[in-house]
């Protein structure tokens, strides 16, 4: 399902800076226009993503027209002229983004030894499940992560 947010683009001396000012002024930033929008697209992809793993509500994405470039500005005490500034609505499709992107499984290649290469064989170990498991415990990390 493709997710819409208004997020307000300000041109700045080294790049723009992206804010979602309905999203507790997620932000983020680029060199280009381009670059921007890419990761505009990638932080509202991970704080949708985020939100829901933790089970927390997505606030309602406002109306185009209804975002103050003006009151965002001030808010953040910026200080860009108008024509250097606008907002622009950013969307994606966040399953899909999670799946290529957050959830995307790397191959790994790892060396043990063979008498315990042969025990846990003997005893249909999935060696992916038991190390993600295991580096999951050593980083203290939540067993919902990445799932």
């Amino acid at each position: 399902m493709l997710s819409m947010y208004p997020a307000c683009f300000f041109k700045e001396k080294t790049g723009y800076s992206v804010i979602f000012p309905d999203l507790n002024w997620l932000s983020t930033c680029g060199d280009t226009f381009e670059e921007a929008m890419a990761m505009a697209v990638d932080c509202l992809a991970g704080y949708l993503h985020t939100c829901q793993i933790d089970g927390d509500s997505i606030p309602s994405p406002s109306k185009l027209s209804d975002i103050n470039l003006d009151t965002v500005a001030k808010e953040l005490d910026l200080q860009t002229p108008d024509c250097d500034s606008f907002v622009n609505m950013v969307s994606v499709d966040v399953s899909l983004y999670a799946k290529a992107h957050f959830e995307k499984s790397v191959k790994k290649t790892l060396t043990i030894p063979a008498w315990l290469n042969t025990a846990a064989l003997e005893q249909n170990i999935n060696f992916s499940q038991v190390l993600q498991d295991g580096l999951k415990a050593q980083l203290h990390l939540s067993n919902r992560m990445g799932e």
